[in-house]
């Protein structure tokens, strides 16, 4: 088990934040979390570590936001993201982690942005299956390695401009099926050891507590205030993922 104080220090700040983007506040700050622990541990044990914890978190935010999901957009969503999560298995060894963090960081970028940059067009736009499988790929495969599918599932969920329950609650259910089928492939790859589960558990207990204050945000924030949280995050999460890769 680690026994790094410093290691526990981040790692507490980490999960709190995942668990509260998860239960309520879109899910796309999430991919703080394997960052912060990387600052003290390699990111591919911050992602085994951070796995299990997502996972209790999973079935915490299906619970509370059960059934105001968008199954038309999860049916495409999803078989996406289970191809996205063999490409990542199948090529775990040979993904160069800085290439993976600029080309989601570009994303987010990207689709803050365009929130916060006045434009003549503004209307909402149709799911279409085409882009849903590519973007449901892209964060299958993101979320296999460094857990960061959350930029990629919300360019594609944002520009339909869904209320801000379906939209958190679409996000809860996909990344529920993709967290859980990742447990196979990390098996297979030797990321389920003692000191990684030990580290786990011990962490475990914050993930219901990270989940009851984002819900209690979500409840009593208004769709606007919602949005520009979820897309300002994402403007965050770009800037320090494109910093990582050329610091």
């Amino acid at each position: 088990m680690i026994v790094d104080p410093w290691f526990y220090a981040a790692a507490t700040v980490a999960v709190l934040i995942v668990g509260i983007a998860k239960g309520g506040l879109g899910g796309g700050i999430a991919v703080v979390g394997v960052p912060l622990m990387a600052m003290v541990i390699s990111p591919a044990q911050a992602a085994a570590v951070l796995l299990p914890i997502l996972m209790v978190m999973d079935v915490l935010a299906v619970r509370a936001y059960r059934g105001a999901w968008d199954w038309p957009n999860l049916r495409v969503l999803v078989p996406a993201a289970m191809l996205g999560t063999v490409l990542g298995a199948a090529t775990f060894e040979y993904l160069t982690p800085d290439g993976l963090r600029a080309l989601v960081g570009v994303i987010a970028l990207t689709y803050s942005l365009q929130y916060f940059v006045p434009r003549a067009e503004s209307t909402r736009r149709s799911p279409r299956r085409v882009t849903g499988v590519l973007w449901g790929a892209l964060a299958g495969f993101a979320s296999f390695s460094v857990h960061a599918g959350g930029p990629p599932l919300h360019a594609y969920l944002l520009p339909q401009r869904m209320d801000r329950t379906t939209f958190q609650a679409t996000g809860v259910a996909f990344f529920f099926v993709v967290n859980w089928s990742k447990v196979g492939p990390y098996a297979w790859l030797g990321q389920w050891n003692a000191d990684n589960l030990l580290t786990s558990l011990v962490l475990l207990p914050l993930a219901p507590v990270g989940i009851w204050i984002g819900r209690r945000l979500h409840e009593r924030a208004t769709d606007e205030l919602f949005f520009r949280i979820v897309h300002a995050s994402l403007f965050v999460i770009g800037v320090k993922l494109l910093y990582d890769v050329t610091a």
